[in-house]
């Protein structure tokens, strides 16, 4: 049997709570100690650390510009440190596009060659594997090069490529005749094919 309970008399306003005096300052904490991350403890590097002692030559090495955009000039820096450089002079700059210009079209002979042996002697294919690397050595310099963002290196590796390209056809239409240069598809020509006994 359940007890029926009074209801609760109705509650009048709560009084005012007295004013808060100011609080006590609060005492300042103490640093945690704490060891420094492992990076902080490498040596300094470059401009950043403490200058060298006397006597010592520094260690700051210059980093040369980077360009993201291409850009015009003589003053680049193509394939080796310094070179040609920010020197005034524009002979070592032509000296730059001919060595690239040279690259380019000895990339499109090796790759004319390259097509112009078509054997499966062991030697051949050896010789063909060989050319091969040299060319594929020599078109990563060529693209290293132009990876200067410098137009004048763009313009001479493209008219190398160009140059070379055209040199190594008329070579081919040379010695070769009409029978030997139509596609083959992977088959040996009439005057290649080893005669069968």
């Amino acid at each position: 049997m359940a007890f029926p309970t009074p209801p609760m008399p109705p509650m009048g306003p709560m009084p005012p709570m007295p004013p808060m005096g100011p609080m006590p300052p609060m005492a300042p904490m103490p640093p945690m100690p704490m060891p420094p991350p492992p990076v902080w403890n490498m040596p300094p590097m470059g401009p950043m650390g403490p200058p060298p002692a006397p006597g010592m030559p520094g260690m700051f090495m210059p980093m040369p510009e980077m360009h993201s955009a291409f850009y015009w000039g003589h003053r680049a820096q193509v394939l080796f440190r310094d070179w040609p450089g920010d020197r005034g002079d524009v002979g070592m700059y032509i000296l730059c596009l001919v060595v690239v210009f040279a690259l380019a079209a000895l990339v499109e002979a090796l790759s004319a060659a390259a097509k112009g042996v078509s054997s499966r002697r062991p030697a051949a294919v050896l010789a063909i594997t060989g050319i091969h690397a040299v060319k594929m050595g020599l078109a990563y310099v060529v693209m290293l090069a132009v990876m200067s963002f410098n137009v004048g290196v763009l313009l001479a590796a493209v008219a190398g490529h160009t140059i070379g390209y055209l040199l190594a056809r008329i070579g081919l239409f040379r010695r070769a005749t009409r029978e030997d240069d139509a596609p083959r598809n992977g088959a040996l020509a009439a005057s290649e094919a080893e005669p069968r006994p």
